[in-house]
């Protein structure tokens, strides 16, 4: 035995650096950063992504070390109190209404608190932490993701710390179908399985998902599940977890017109109509007569009054102040047009695009997604996980580097009067967007984004 460890120390020794290297900066970031310490941040980012790369590098074929490691950088969060996003605490708090029975589409967490008809434990502390937006707004997350925080606070004991650890152990099992599903689509489509660690290594996705803990990874596992079954022709199975991935988040709702290619107009039509049902079925629980305008309202502020991290939206919105359009009456314009570009985008591919092929669906995915991140005047960080899973199974790489760039984007963090910086932006999107123009001139312009079959 003591031979075996020594051998195996000698044949590995600077990936287990690494590793512990990796794990120390994973602590630091969990244990011992705020959000305002940019400097530090960038700093531990840039040096994770770097290892990141050496140990898929050196250790690309040994799957059960960066399976185990992945696994490892993921649970030391597990006590850690989220610190680049508070949105963890409006989770407990729908949780809570949830498994009180309480629909929590229908109140503003505001008015619970000065009412006190609904009994929430630490109820000062969650609508305090969630900050005064959240806090006057109703729910806008679909769904099964109300389900998905309503059975974490249940398995946590109702408290904070329970119900952040049952997130994350849910959130690791996500990504470990994440990365047993994608191993199969890999090879399915005869590409390198060690493919997949550049999802499960990612320092992004291990610190969005497992760190802050975004639900980006329960939507993406039962989307691919969706895809895999498809592969199998086994469409009307991948109809319910589509349906599922869709009632977490709503992005792939955007990709339900790319099936009419991938199985044929009548089962397209079959597919799609099962999906739609899917995502009604679990919305009987929430079902309300104020629901719609309720939900709407909450999610019409995405779209018409926010801007973070965006790209073309900020170089139009520097047209438009020399032309003396003030910012707020610009965004709400802006934020109405995004969806139709997006749609007219949608139905170019589902027309003009082969489809039929595993590859090119999930290539007409990656088009669509980047495009609507590009137009958007809200890009988060962790938005972007979706990019980078769905890239991997792709010719195309530049969401990798998006992912390694958008931490430029936390610098608006560190000034009090939340401003970003712009030519951190620049530096980001200069960077992405000329990779990407590298990547379309390697392979010959446009048309490499239309995969052979």
């Amino acid at each position: 035995m003591p031979n075996t460890v020594l051998t195996y120390w000698k044949l590995h020794k600077v990936p287990i650096l690494l590793s512990v290297l990796c794990g120390l900066f994973y602590y630091t970031f969990a244990y011992h950063l705020e959000r305002p310490d940019f400097t530090r941040m960038v700093c531990l980012y840039a040096t994770l992504f770097f290892l990141c790369y050496k140990l898929i590098q050196f250790e690309k074929w040994n799957f059960k070390l960066l399976l185990s490691l992945g696994m490892l950088f993921r649970l030391i969060f597990l006590l850690a109190i989220p610190n680049l996003s508070q949105d963890f605490y409006r989770f407990i708090w729908d949780g809570h209404l949830v498994i009180l029975g309480e629909n929590p589409y229908m109140y503003l967490p505001n008015e619970i608190l000065e009412k006190s008809e609904i009994i929430i434990p630490q109820a000062q502390l969650l609508v305090e932490k969630m900050e005064p937006l959240s806090a006057s707004n109703y729910s806008n997350y679909p769904p099964f993701s109300q389900f998905l925080f309503g059975l974490s606070v249940w398995l946590g004991g109702q408290n904070i710390v329970g119900g952040l650890i049952s997130m994350r152990v849910l959130l690791l099992g996500a990504d470990l179908g994440i990365f047993y599903f994608g191993r199969k689509v890999l090879k399915h489509l005869n590409k390198s399985p060690h493919m997949i660690f550049w999802y499960f290594l990612n320092p992004l996705v291990i610190i969005e998902i497992s760190g802050n803990l975004h639900f980006e990874g329960v939507m993406l596992f039962f989307l691919l599940l969706a895809v895999y079954l498809v592969i199998l022709n086994k469409w009307i199975i991948a109809a319910i977890p589509l349906a599922l991935s869709i009632s977490i988040k709503l992005i792939p709702l955007m990709f339900l017109p790319l099936f009419f290619k991938t199985l044929g107009l009548k089962k397209g039509m079959v597919f799609n109509t099962l999906v739609v049902l899917g995502i009604l079925v679990t919305l009987v629980p929430f079902y309300d007569a104020l629901f719609a305008s309720h939900y709407f309202k909450s999610l019409s502020l995405w779209f018409s009054n926010f801007e973070f991290n965006a790209s073309i939206y900020n170089i139009v919105k520097s047209l438009a102040s020399s032309l003396e359009i003030k910012p707020w009456e610009l965004i709400k314009v802006y934020g109405k047009i995004i969806p139709f570009m997006v749609i007219a985008l949608v139905g170019v591919l589902t027309i003009f695009q082969k489809n039929q092929h595993p590859r090119t669906l999930i290539t007409s995915m990656l088009i669509i997604l980047t495009v609507y991140f590009f137009l958007s005047s809200t890009v988060h960080p962790w938005y972007l996980i979706s990019l980078v899973l769905l890239c991997i199974f792709s010719e195309f790489r530049y969401p990798l580097v998006w992912s390694a760039t958008v931490i430029l984007s936390y610098s608006a963090y560190s000034n009090p009067e939340f401003k970003e910086s712009m030519w951190l932006l620049v530096i980001e999107y200069l960077l992405v967007i000329g990779f990407l123009a590298y990547e379309l001139f390697k392979r010959k312009g446009f048309k490499s984004l239309i995969p052979k079959n």
